[in-house]
């Protein structure tokens, strides 16, 4: 009995879904492999700052030319009451909130800068805002900066108009720059946000994610794209070929 012979018949709408599709999903593949290795090396970065000693926070700081990117800072000064910030829709174990960022004015200098003192809870019906406590005394207290990755994503512009507390979606440091300047009579804003550190003066709930996605569910994405891939391959093979017949063919022969 003789083995059938390899035989390709190529149907153009499924040569035309795969060309298409084949590529894609590889490249959705290697793209979370990319994904998990940015992680990886953020955690590491974020893991070795921490390791090191805070840098007092001033204005000579912004001008350093080193990354800045979750460098433990001190901040020595004092909170100004009823100037706060909050980033509206901020979830917390399900529960609907506010992150609070404060003004806090430098005792040496006179600058200010902004503190994101962690996450408050809210109405989640929007009848009323949270009463966010203030220290009276003046502070010593530690966190880290955080550079933003690019400019936030908006709804709609954002208005800085209006009554304090301000609810606004994301902090636009640089329209923020002459709204807090004027608010607070001080001296120059610092361009980055700094992170307060749990347990610190003027901390609300705090815990921050360096990154929202591990490395090893990248990697566990990428294995899903792969394998869609491959099933996608071996279905086109089968679909488009007598191959299996071949081979199961060629089996019987050999039995």
């Amino acid at each position: 009995m003789s083995s059938p012979q390899l035989q390709l018949d190529l149907e153009w709408r499924t040569t035309v879904f795969t060309a298409l599709l084949l590529p894609l999903l590889i490249y959705l593949g290697f793209w979370q492999l990319q994904r998990a290795e940015e992680k990886a090396l953020l955690a590491t970065a974020f893991a070795e700052r921490q390791a090191s000693v805070p840098v007092l926070l001033s204005a000579d700081l912004a001008g350093r030319t080193d990354s800045l990117a979750y460098l433990p800072v001190r901040i020595r000064g004092k909170f100004v009451a009823g100037r706060d910030i909050l980033l509206d829709n901020r979830l917390q174990r399900g529960q609907f909130g506010y992150e609070v960022v404060s003004p806090v004015v430098l005792s040496s200098g006179g600058d200010v800068v902004l503190v994101n003192r962690g996450w408050i809870a809210g109405d989640s019906a929007r009848r009323s805002l949270p009463t966010v406590p203030v220290p009276n005394e003046s502070i010593d207290v530690t966190g880290h900066l955080y550079i933003a990755p690019g400019e936030p994503y908006l709804l709609a512009e954002q208005s800085f108009a209006g009554p304090w507390p301000k609810v606004i979606q994301a902090l636009e440091m640089g329209k923020l720059r002459p709204v807090i300047e004027e608010a607070v009579s001080a001296g120059t804003m610092f361009p980055h946000l700094v992170r307060l550190d749990s347990g610190q003066a003027g901390a609300l709930q705090v815990d921050w994610q360096v990154i929202n996605v591990s490395p090893q569910k990248h990697r566990g994405y990428a294995v899903q794209w792969f394998c869609m891939a491959a099933a996608l391959g071996i279905l086109f093979v089968l679909r488009s070929s007598n191959v299996w017949q071949y081979l199961t063919g060629k089996a019987r022969n050999q039995d």
